[in-house]
């Protein structure tokens, strides 16, 4: 019995492995026949937010730099001759009208006015006294024992000193008011900008002391590209933008030159700007938006571009019949607004701008989109 076993168990395990092989090649022969029938499974499509373009009025506007200058600013120059004994301010200090700025040494004036003031009263006492011997004169005359020509002596002597006393009279008061030019004093409020001169300097009256400039009234000074400036005309609004490219205040242009800068070939373009909050300051730079009005236009959200090699691309839900499939396209883009880019070209209204989901698509890569 044992030799029959043996001798059967090979044609067993053959009959065995041969099932098992027509078992295999039926599952693969039916794994085959069903891939050729209905083809390969892509992926599902990514549901996608979707932003359709319409136009929209978008500012047209170009940015310059702009000089901040004040439009009612005081040169201060002295009055008079001197070394500088004191300064009261300093570079920055707002100030009000009248208030002290600089002493310029007074001593020798002080003594002209002196010496003035000493003749003056010796005048006034020849004054009076030719005065006592006019009226003796009189009476001396009425009474027949002085002549008439001693009269007309003591009437001219008398007139001499009356003279001499008015001229030095008017004398003294000039030297007094000359005396005040030596306390050099805000004409106006203000702010005082930059001293150049120090305590102990000799300044004569064509050395500048320092300014004085009314901070709440200022004015941006726009240096335009002659091809830009055709349209430029006063009342158009200018902003005057923060360094995030914020709006911190608006101007009225008030006036564009005639004239063309021949070095720059710029045109001057000045706009009134309201300080009375005292944020800005003279002779500051600021980036000046000239707005000329505004135009209908497309916008993308900044997060919705793509820059690839300096170029910026956007995706569109395109519909190509079988479904919708994401389209990477290339745009040319112009200022941010806000959140946006200004669409210079590469977009047309009713598409349908894909904001989500960016990093997980690919060009032809099928989508769903929802608003």
């Amino acid at each position: 019995m044992m030799s029959t076993f043996a001798m059967h168990t090979p044609s067993l395990l053959r009959d065995f492995y041969f099932a098992l092989a027509a078992s295999a090649a039926m599952a693969l022969a039916g794994c085959g026949g069903k891939t050729s029938a209905s083809g390969p499974q892509g992926p599902p499509p990514m549901t996608v937010k979707v932003q359709v373009e319409q136009p929209t009025p978008i500012q047209d506007s170009a940015d310059y730099v702009a000089t901040l200058k004040s439009r009612d600013s005081t040169s201060i120059s002295p009055q008079v001759d001197g070394q500088i004994t004191q300064i009261y301010v300093k570079s920055g200090e707002r100030v009000a009208a009248g208030a002290p700025l600089m002493q310029i040494d007074p001593l020798k004036q002080q003594a002209t006015v002196g010496t003035q003031e000493a003749t003056h009263a010796s005048k006034l006492a020849d004054l009076q006294y030719a005065q006592q011997q006019l009226q003796r004169t009189k009476q001396l005359y009425s009474e027949g024992v002085a002549s008439k020509q001693n009269l007309d002596e003591a009437q001219s002597t008398y007139d001499r000193a009356k003279a001499d006393v008015a001229s030095l009279e008017a004398q003294v008061k000039q030297e007094r008011v000359q005396l005040q030019y030596f306390r050099v004093l805000a004409p106006t409020a203000g702010v005082v900008g930059d001293i150049p001169v120090h305590v102990g300097d000799r300044v004569t009256t064509s050395t500048m002391l320092t300014t004085i400039d009314r901070t709440s009234a200022l004015e941006a000074y726009v240096d335009v590209p002659v091809e830009n400036a055709q349209g430029l005309k006063q009342g158009q609004t200018v902003e005057l933008l923060d360094s995030d490219g914020k709006v911190a205040g608006t101007a009225k242009i008030s006036f564009v030159s005639p004239r063309v800068n021949d070095q720059t070939q710029t045109v001057l373009v000045k706009a009134a700007v309201d300080n009375k909050q005292g944020t800005l300051r003279t002779q500051q730079f600021v980036r000046a938006r000239v707005v000329r009005g505004t135009r209908p236009g497309l916008m993308v959200p900044v997060l919705a571009v793509s820059r690839i090699n300096g170029q910026f691309f956007v995706f569109v839900a395109h519909d190509e019949g079988k479904g919708e499939v994401a389209r990477q396209k290339q745009v040319q883009l112009g200022d941010i607004v806000g959140n946006n880019y200004v669409v210079l070209s590469g977009l047309q209204p009713g598409e349908k701008l894909i904001v989500s989901g960016l990093q997980f698509l690919a060009d032809g890569a099928p989508v769903k989109s929802e608003t």
